[in-house]
């Protein structure tokens, strides 16, 4: 029989890797937010739209597919992040259902609003999308102001619900960091998928800027949770205490978890050098492979090894741990044995892919093209 304590593990490194998928395919906002800088032509900005447009709804899959699996497994965080800091997500799935729009009706017959008006719904997607993502998963570092009573009822101590998260320079650095990955990754995609030199050259000058935007950010983020204070729970009285470098002894207690994140920042590093160096243009497998590993050690941080994931900074034993707020055993198995199916959906998501780009896009392909974002 499966323990309780296996599932509960087992269900957060699925969330984990889900995590980390959705972050590498925010590569798809990165590059819609270049959607008014890098083109230099009404030709070159279709053939940017259009490379995006073909693998957004990857994007908007993951992201519904993570919620989902959160919301099934450790379903007390969805109501208390959702019951609480909803004007965070609000703005979140806003920033989501402009970009759905967007590509329906950019190049729709009898579109009075003009196409500008869909390109600014991209940019706001590309933009606001992933810099919220990151602040609120910041939150899961650096706590949230909300009390639970003994029927789980949240109540939220601040009259911003989730909004104050932007005013803390900590979560605001890894969102700017989510932001500028997302940009990095969408540069190092549109070298990999258009077959336009001048588009190329435009996306190398500016892959320079944004990985030194990504790295500040994000360098200021990791040195930050390695010397500052984490929430611990003891398992057997389920009590949470502030414990000194408690993120930093969570990557040395778990050096597996220490390599994949190490294995993550090498790869991004990789990606970006051998596309500016070697002029490399398949620099976005490595940096996305990156991506992953990295994005899926740092849940590991957040949620194993006695870990709060939510910390409650009004109330510590309100505190969210991967114990406290899973579904039941019986929930967590059954799912379990639907999540084996993973792996031909991945197969799938890579036919589907490799399919979606077969061909580098071109102009000549822009102008005889029937479908057309």
């Amino acid at each position: 029989m499966v323990s309780h304590l296996f599932l509960q593990h087992y269900w957060w490194f699925i969330v984990s890797l889900l995590a980390g998928l959705l972050v590498f395919l925010l590569f798809v906002q990165g590059g819609q937010s270049f959607v008014f800088s890098l083109p230099r032509t009404a030709l070159q900005k279709t053939m940017i739209v259009n490379a995006m447009g073909r693998k957004w709804e990857f994007t908007f899959t993951t992201l519904v597919t993570f919620g989902g699996a959160f919301f099934a497994s450790f379903p007390l965080f969805y109501a208390t992040s959702f019951g609480g800091a909803y004007w965070v997500w609000i703005a979140i799935l806003f920033c989501f259902v402009i970009q759905a729009v967007a590509y329906e009706y950019r190049s729709k017959p009898g579109n009075i609003y003009g196409q500008n008006t869909f390109d600014a719904f991209l940019f706001i997607n590309g933009s606001l999308g992933p810099l919220l993502l990151g602040i609120a998963v910041a939150t899961f570092f650096t706590g949230s102001n909300f009390t639970l009573n003994r029927m789980n009822q949240v109540r939220w101590d601040t009259s911003w619900y989730g909004l104050e998260a932007v005013l803390s320079v900590r979560n605001l650095s890894l969102g700017l960091a989510v932001l500028f990955l997302a940009r990095v990754n969408g540069l190092l995609f549109i070298i990999k998928s258009i077959g336009d030199e001048d588009i190329i050259s435009q996306s190398r000058k500016a892959l320079i800027v944004n990985s030194v935007l990504f790295l500040v950010p994000f360098l200021y983020f990791v040195v930050s949770l390695l010397v500052s204070p984490g929430f611990a729970v003891d398992r057997s009285t389920g009590i949470v205490a502030v414990e000194e470098f408690k993120y930093l002894h969570n990557f040395l207690e778990m050096p597996l978890v220490l390599l994949l994140f190490l294995a993550g920042v090498i790869g991004v590093l990789y990606g970006i050098g051998a596309t500016l160096l070697a002029r490399a243009r398949g620099g976005i497998w490595f940096s996305g492979t990156g991506t992953v590993l990295a994005v899926l050690a740092l849940f590991l941080v957040a949620g194993y090894n006695g870990t709060s994931f939510y910390p409650s900074l009004s109330d510590l034993q309100s505190s969210l741990t991967i114990y406290n707020s899973s579904s039941s055993s019986f929930t967590l198995r059954n799912m379990m044995y639907v999540s084996f199916i993973i792996p031909l959906v991945l197969a799938y998501i890579w036919y589907a892919w490799k399919a979606l780009t077969a061909k580098k896009i071109t102009q000549d392909e822009m102008s005889s093209e029937d479908h057309v974002y």
